[in-house]
């Protein structure tokens, strides 16, 4: 089998953040999502992957390469414009062939990684598997209909009155027909070659589609709180280690990764929590579920519930910072000047809470 990411898109939902880095590359428990996404689908056995790259293509080829560091062959296919998920398929062609392959959206995150769903996709005679959740809000998602025997029914792309709950993951499992659903199939109202057109296509032509009832935590990181709700599931995953220097005054939890080069001063640390290499936490109040990224200051502050980006500096902020994104070389300090007075300088789309 192959591997098919879908990394194109701008993230308008996650602006400013999105203005300058891909969504895809934007860490969870300080690993880019996208990275997690190769992962999963190195670890369900398969080693070549196509990505198919948009408008910050240039950036995600600086971070991937070749996929040699995870032990991958990468190959970019590039994608024009972002004319839906079945065109996607469609340009991938010559690299999929007639392989078997799984396609997976490069800002999802998944409990417990795809291996035994590869598993049973490749010891079936199915022609599409189909992973699908139980969601709050359907009408945002492409959405399946079962049968009383759990056999699809019908799949729709955002309905506006939703039949069922069941929302399609960002992940599909498909065999060589599914390329003459995607020929088959005319853009949707959106202007976009809809997948879920493809496999009701599937569906309606006598191909065996599988629906996969996934009962676990799965997240779309397309919005600022679903990736704090991502971050929140993943740290709580991760298995804990200090590999940074913690002086003798910190105290720093058993839920905590302390990584590589990093110092903890004078601090307290609760858990689940990571810092990042060559960051330093000093006389700094970290609490549970914040990622601190890669070469970043935090000193005489308090930080909690956070996602906080490289080479940033956060100091001597008196109140607690909380369920907050901070990007990379922001810098976030009390100003000295008198009378006082909130300083600020702000980019298109910032949000922003004061007291």
């Amino acid at each position: 089998m192959k591997g098919l990411i879908l990394s194109g898109g701008k993230g308008t939902r996650l602006y400013p953040l999105t203005y300058t880095r891909a969504k895809q590359l934007i860490p969870v428990a300080n690993k880019p999502v996208l990275v997690r996404v190769i992962e999963a689908i190195r670890d369900a056995g398969i080693d070549e992957i196509g990505i198919v790259i948009g408008d910050t293509g240039p950036e995600i080829r600086e971070a991937i390469g070749d996929g040699g560091q995870w032990g991958v062959r990468v190959t970019y296919i590039p994608q024009d414009a972002p004319l839906g998920l079945a065109h996607a398929v469609k340009i991938s062609r010559d690299f999929l062939g007639d392989d078997r392959f799984v396609m997976f959206l490069g800002d999802n995150v998944i409990q417990g990684g795809i291996a035994d769903l590869i598993a049973q996709f490749g010891d079936s005679r199915w022609n599409c598997q189909i992973v699908l959740t139980p969601v709050a809000e359907p009408q945002h998602y492409g959405v399946a209909e079962l049968d009383a025997d759990e056999r699809i029914v019908r799949l729709v792309e955002k309905p506006r009155e939703p039949r069922s709950d069941l929302a399609l993951v960002g992940i599909y499992m498909f065999d060589h027909h599914v390329h003459d659903a995607c020929a088959a199939i005319r853009p949707s109202w959106r202007g976009e070659l809809e997948i879920t057109d493809a496999i009701q296509w599937l569906v309606e032509n006598g191909y065996a589609v599988h629906p996969y009832i996934h009962r676990g935590w799965w997240i779309d990181t397309g919005k600022p709180i679903d990736m704090l709700d991502a971050n929140d599931h993943v740290l709580e995953e991760l298995t804990p280690h200090v590999a940074g220097f913690v002086d003798r005054d910190s105290q720093v939890d058993g839920r905590v990764t302390i990584e590589p080069e990093a110092e903890v001063i004078n601090s307290v640390i609760r858990g689940p929590a990571i810092v990042g290499r060559r960051t330093r936490i000093v006389n700094s109040y970290i609490g549970p579920f914040t990622s601190i990224y890669h070469d970043v200051v935090v000193e005489d502050s308090e930080i909690e519930h956070s996602i906080v980006l490289e080479h940033s500096s956060i100091r001597g902020i008196p109140q607690r910072i909380a369920d907050s994104l901070i990007g990379r070389n922001v810098k976030l300090s009390r100003s000295p000047i008198k009378p006082s007075a909130h300083k600020l300088t702000l980019g298109d789309y910032s949000d922003v809470g004061l007291l």
